[in-house]
C-alpha cells in the first residue's frame, strides 16, 4: 500500500481528498500544519507528497524546494496542486515532479497520483 503525505490546510478540502484516497487503497496522513512537513518526511517514509501551492503562511513551493534540498528526504516524489493561472511551471521550477490544476475531478486527481508514483519509482529502479 502506498503511503501518501497530504499537507493541506483547509480542514473540509483535506478531509474530502484523505477521504477520497483511502477509498482507493492509499494510506494517508494529513497534514493540516505545512511548515512541519520536512520533519513529518524525516519521522516517516511516504511514497508520495501531495502539497496545495496556496497554505496558511507559506508558499507550498518554498515547502517543495526545502524537501528537495533535505538529503535525506530529497528524492521524495511530489505532486503539487493550485489553481492560479502559471502555477504549473511556477512549482515544477520549484521541484515537484508532477502538478495538478485546480478544480479537478477525483479521477484525474487518482491518475496524477498513480502516474506520479509510477515515474519515480521507475526512475529509482
Amino acid at each position: 500500500m502506498n503511503k501518501i503525505l497530504l499537507v493541506e490546510d483547509d480542514y473540509h478540502l483535506g478531509q474530502i481528498l484523505k477521504d477520497q484516497l483511502e477509498m482507493n487503497g492509499y494510506e494517508v496522513s494529513l497534514l493540516r500544519f505545512p511548515k512541519k512537513t520536512v520533519e513529518n518526511l524525516q519521522e516517516s517514509k511516504f511514497d508520495l507528497v501531495i502539497l496545495d501551492k496556496l497554505l496558511n503562511g507559506i508558499d507550498g513551493t518554498h515547502i517543495c524546494a526545502e524537501i528537495r534540498n533535505t538529503e535525506l528526504i530529497s528524492n521524495t516524489p511530489i505532486l503539487m496542486m493550485s489553481g492560479f493561472d502559471g502555477a504549473r511551471k511556477i512549482c515544477t521550477d520549484a521541484g515537484a515532479d508532477n502538478f495538478i490544476a485546480k478544480p479537478f475531478e477525483v479521477d484525474s486527481f487518482l491518475n496524477s497520483i498513480k502516474a506520479t508514483i509510477d515515474k519515480t519509482r521507475n526512475f529509482q529502479d
